[in-house]
């Protein structure tokens, strides 16, 4: 009787040890995926609040978007234009642009066209001949061309023979227009 109160005695004592085992072991991976998932709350808790502060700001930013939109058709010619157009088209509205004010161009030519992050970048060289003063005025209306025309680069020189008529210039103009590439943006 004494060997079987002994052998129960260890038997439970097994039992006991194996299942308080398995409960430690439960509770030590509970431990773990609760710290696991507190700590990806707190990654994650950031990244839910900008989303919340870019959900609440929806509006302004779909209206900065529509303006770049806006600012980009002001400045580039549409993807949907083939680059050799949109270098004609720019072609003849800086001839009319230099020609209208009484400049003699010498001679125009638009490049090939270069890829730049989004844009093509269309190239056009142009030499002018006129009095300095009708240069000035006409490079100060280069800003008002839809789409822009922008300078890279000129250089100017002299031509004036006499000092008693107006002072005339020879300059070559580096200048460049923008064209959206397709599937860009």
């Amino acid at each position: 009787m004494i060997a079987s109160r002994r052998a129960l005695a260890w038997a439970s004592v097994f039992w006991l040890l194996l299942l308080g085992t398995l409960l430690a072991l439960a509770g030590s991976w509970a431990w773990e995926r609760h710290h696991a998932w507190a700590q990806l709350l707190q990654t994650l808790e950031p990244r839910v609040a900008r989303l919340e502060g870019l959900a609440g700001s929806r509006e302004r930013l779909q209206q900065a978007v529509q303006q770049a939109e806006r600012d980009v058709l002001r400045h580039a010619y549409p993807a949907t234009r083939d680059a050799s157009q949109a270098g004609n088209d720019a072609q003849q509205r800086v001839r009319e642009l230099f020609s209208r004010p009484g400049l003699d161009v010498l001679s125009l030519q638009v490049l090939p066209a270069r890829a730049v992050d989004r844009f093509d970048r269309i190239p056009i060289a142009v030499r002018v001949d006129g009095e300095l003063a009708v240069l000035q005025a006409t490079l100060a209306a280069l800003p008002t061309l839809t789409p822009s025309v922008f300078v890279e680069g000129f250089a100017l020189q002299g031509a004036s023979a006499s000092e008693a008529a107006p002072p005339r210039v020879v300059a070559e103009l580096q200048l460049f227009v923008l064209r959206s590439r397709p599937g860009a943006g």
